[in-house]
């Protein structure tokens, strides 16, 4: 009996989650093109979404079982380039031109540290020893989160029409702060780190439900509520994992005698 030929390349459940990445990307890029037509909603809305499409990329491939290296390759390609490149040059066109020499340095170094923070994940992608992964916690601010931050003086901006928020002595230490927390080692929360109880499950989509009409109904204020309290979150994050690192240390000691 000749056996079956043996089917050649890839199945599309594999496509998707790509195709779900390289559409962040472009909309990362696309930030770019609104920003230097000087079109600032446009420009943060497309990041935005850039956001919320990472997030959707490994869950699809998860849910699909279709997790692969080129995968996980791809999406830190995409997240330097929409949240590390774009927000950089956003920040330059709008406020960061004006300083004297140094404007797009500032610029870069967020640039560079995102690039920085992928090229550190995919080194430790398959090392056993990372506490702060194994707690759900993350080793510094996810790209996402600090291109959010990198943009929170625009969404002031774009919310309160306050000059102050373009002001490069606003945007410039707080552009290098950003930077900073991304490459550096502090722990921030993850979506595995919280545990929801059951009583608080429908207050909870209520949450959901209320904060989705706001979006539609004042956005850039509500995304900048949102930005500040991930912001105020982070000593509670640091405070949480220091919390779970004492426990663990705890359970390791040999018993009293």
């Amino acid at each position: 009996m000749i056996p079956a030929p043996r089917r050649r390349g890839i199945p599309l459940r594999g496509i998707v989650p790509n195709a779900v990445t390289t559409l962040a990307l472009c909309f990362g890029l696309t930030g770019v093109r609104f920003a230097i037509g000087g079109e600032w909603e446009k420009a943060v809305a497309c990041i935005f979404v850039a956001g919320v499409l990472d997030g959707m990329d490994g869950r699809i491939a998860r849910l699909l079982r279709a997790e692969s290296r080129f995968g996980a390759e791809l999406d830190s390609l995409s997240d330097v380039i929409a949240f590390g490149v774009s927000p950089a040059v956003v920040l330059f066109l709008w406020s960061l031109s004006y300083v004297p020499r140094y404007g797009w340095v500032i610029a870069l170094s967020h640039a560079a540290c995102c690039a920085l923070r992928l090229a550190r994940y995919n080194a430790m992608i398959d090392a056993d020893d990372q506490p702060l992964k194994k707690a759900g916690f993350f080793t510094g601010v996810p790209a996402p989160a600090g291109a959010a931050m990198a943009l929170f003086p625009l969404l002031l901006w774009l919310a309160t029409g306050l000059e102050i928020f373009r002001a490069t002595y606003v945007v410039a230490p707080w552009t290098i702060l950003v930077a900073f927390l991304m490459i550096s080692g502090l722990a921030t929360y993850g979506w595995t780190s919280f545990r929801l109880r059951r009583e608080f499950r429908l207050p909870a989509l209520l949450l959901v439900c209320l904060v989705g009409a706001a979006l539609v109904n004042d956005p850039w204020t509500t995304l900048a509520v949102i930005v500040a309290l991930y912001v105020i979150s982070i000593p509670f994050g640091m405070r949480s994992y220091a919390k779970v690192k004492r426990q663990r240390a705890a359970a390791t000691l040999p018993p009293a005698s």
